[in-house]
C-alpha cells in the first residue's frame, strides 16, 4: 500500500498547491510528504514539480501523471466500496464539513450515532462558516445553508430553515423595536453581521408586501463565527439575522426577541453538497441518509429540545412562541 499511499500524497499535493497543505489534509508530518513525493520522482525517473520560495506547480510530467493516479485512486475506491457494499460492512473515512451552528447543534451530535451503527467508519468533521471547495479540500460531504453556487457537485436537499432577525431586551430597551426592514436604515441598527473573506452575502434580503427587498445594513460588529454573533446579540450590542434553530431556546426563554416582525428574512435551503461518485461509496451514501432523516425529524419537531416555557411568561416569550410555531 506505500505506492498507493505516496499516490494520495501526490495528488493532495497538486490539489492544494503545498507540500504542508497536504500534510494536513493527510494528518503526515511535512517531511512525510516530501519524502514520499521523491520516492515517487526516483521511481519515475522525473521531477513532478518546480518548486520556487512562494509556489508549488507540477511539471510537465507531473500533470500527466496526476490525471493517470487520479484515475487509479478513483478505481481503487470504487471497487473498495464495491466490495463493501456486498460485504454489508462499510469501511474508511469520511470528511465532511458544515457550517459551525448547524454543525455544533445538529451534525455532531449525530456522529457518535452513526458511528455505534458502523462502527468500521469514521466521520472527520470540521465546523467552518466560511465557504469551502468541496473538492479542493478533499471533502466528500458538505452540508450547506443557503443557495451554493452552480457546479458539478450533487446537492439533497435536507429542510428549509426559517430565519428571524431578533435582539436582546436591553437593545431594544435602548434603541427601540423596529418592525420592518426600512425601520433599520432609518433608524441606522446596529447590525451584526457574518463576513468572511470571500464572502457573497453583505446585505440583508427580507420579506416584504411586495416580495424580497435588500438592506444594505451595517454596524460595528463583525465575525466570520456565526456563534459570536450569537453572544454579542445575547450581550445586547445589536440585531442578528439567525436561523431559527440556532436560537428557539434563547426566544422562548425571553434572553432574545424577535424584531421587523412584519418583513421577516426568507427561509433559508439546508442541503449537503457532494462528488457525484461519492453518493456511489455505500457509506457516504448510509452517512448522508442517517443525517438527512434525523436532521429532518428534528428540525419538523422545533427542536424539541428547547425548554418548556411556563404560561406565566411576559410577551416577548409569547412573541418567540408565535414565531417558533410559524
Amino acid at each position: 500500500m506505500s505506492y498507493v499511499n505516496n499516490l494520495k500524497v501526490f495528488v493532495r499535493v497538486v490539489d492544494l498547491g503545498s507540500m504542508s497543505a497536504a500534510a494536513r489534509d493527510q494528518r503526515v508530518s511535512p517531511a512525510v510528504v516530501s519524502s514520499r513525493i521523491a520516492d515517487l520522482e526516483r521511481h519515475l525517473g522525473v521531477r513532478l514539480f518546480n518548486r520556487t520560495t512562494r509556489k508549488l506547480t507540477p511539471t510537465e510530467h507531473g500533470t500527466i501523471f496526476y490525471k493517470g493516479a487520479v484515475k487509479v485512486l478513483d478505481a481503487i475506491e470504487e471497487a473498495e466500496a464495491a466490495v463493501a457494499d456486498v460485504a454489508g460492512h462499510p469501511r474508511g473515512s469520511i470528511f465532511a464539513a458544515a457550517p459551525l451552528g448547524i454543525g455544533r447543534r445538529l451534525i455532531a451530535p449525530l456522529i457518535p450515532q452513526f458511528k455505534a451503527a458502523y462502527p468500521d467508519v469514521d466521520v472527520r468533521l470540521r465546523l467552518s462558516d466560511r465557504a469551502l471547495d468541496v473538492l479542493g479540500e478533499g471533502l466528500d460531504i458538505a452540508f450547506v445553508l443557503g443557495t451554493p453556487p452552480d457546479s458539478a457537485l450533487r446537492l439533497r436537499p435536507i429542510a428549509e430553515c426559517a430565519r428571524v432577525l431578533c435582539a436582546a431586551p436591553s437593545y431594544i430597551a435602548a434603541h427601540g423595536r423596529p418592525e420592518r426592514g426600512a425601520d433599520l436604515l432609518r433608524d441606522r441598527h446596529q447590525c451584526l453581521l457574518l463576513r468572511f473573506p470571500g464572502a457573497r452575502e453583505f446585505q440583508w434580503t427580507l420579506q416584504g408586501p411586495d416580495g424580497p427587498a435588500r438592506f444594505e445594513v451595517s454596524g460595528p460588529f463583525e465575525s466570520d463565527d456565526g456563534d459570536v454573533l450569537t453572544d454579542w446579540a445575547l450581550a445586547g450590542c445589536g440585531i442578528v439575522n439567525k436561523p431559527l434553530f440556532e436560537v428557539a431556546d434563547h426566544l422562548r426563554s425571553g434572553a432574545l426577541e424577535v424584531v421587523c416582525a412584519e418583513t421577516p428574512p426568507p427561509p433559508v435551503s439546508f442541503a449537503c453538497l457532494y462528488p457525484h461518485k461519492r453518493h456511489q461509496d455505500p457509506k457516504i451514501r448510509l452517512f448522508i441518509d442517517f443525517v438527512t432523516q434525523r436532521c429532518k425529524a428534528r428540525l419538523a419537531a422545533g427542536m424539541d429540545s428547547a425548554p418548556a416555557r411556563d404560561d406565566s411568561a411576559g410577551p416577548a416569550a409569547r412573541q418567540a412562541d408565535a414565531s417558533l410555531s410559524g
